[in-house]
């Protein structure tokens, strides 16, 4: 199971992306811009995604994704179980959000140095 720690490692070493408590809950912000978010018992993960994709991915996996709530439909957002999903599959939900958040230069650095 992937853990708050495991996303913590790997938001951290994405460029310009910071870590927030706010409401006792975890937030990862990339300036104002949140692309990850966790619910207060952390079993749950919240993070940015394309909204005219995310009716295909919950759609494609209901036990694993799920829709926000009806006030966050407004956003690029989608919620996952943190106990459904591995360490690779959080790692290409994490970039992928962070990469919905900062300039193409950015992604790019940051791809190329890995």
């Amino acid at each position: 199971m992937v853990t708050v720690e495991d996303v913590r490692r790997l938001a951290s070493t994405l460029p310009r992306s910071s870590e927030h408590l706010i409401r006792d809950r975890i937030k990862f912000r990339v300036g104002s811009i949140v692309y990850v978010a966790f619910s207060r018992d952390e079993t749950v993960m919240g993070f940015g995604f394309p909204k005219e994709e995310r009716a295909a991915l919950v759609a494609a996996e209901p036990e694993k994704f799920m829709l926000p709530s009806e006030s966050d439909m407004r956003y690029n957002w989608v919620h996952v179980w943190m106990a459904a999903i591995d360490e690779a599959e959080m790692r290409e939900l994490v970039i992928e959000a962070w990469r919905m958040c900062v300039p193409k230069k950015v992604y790019n650095a940051y791809t190329t140095l890995r």
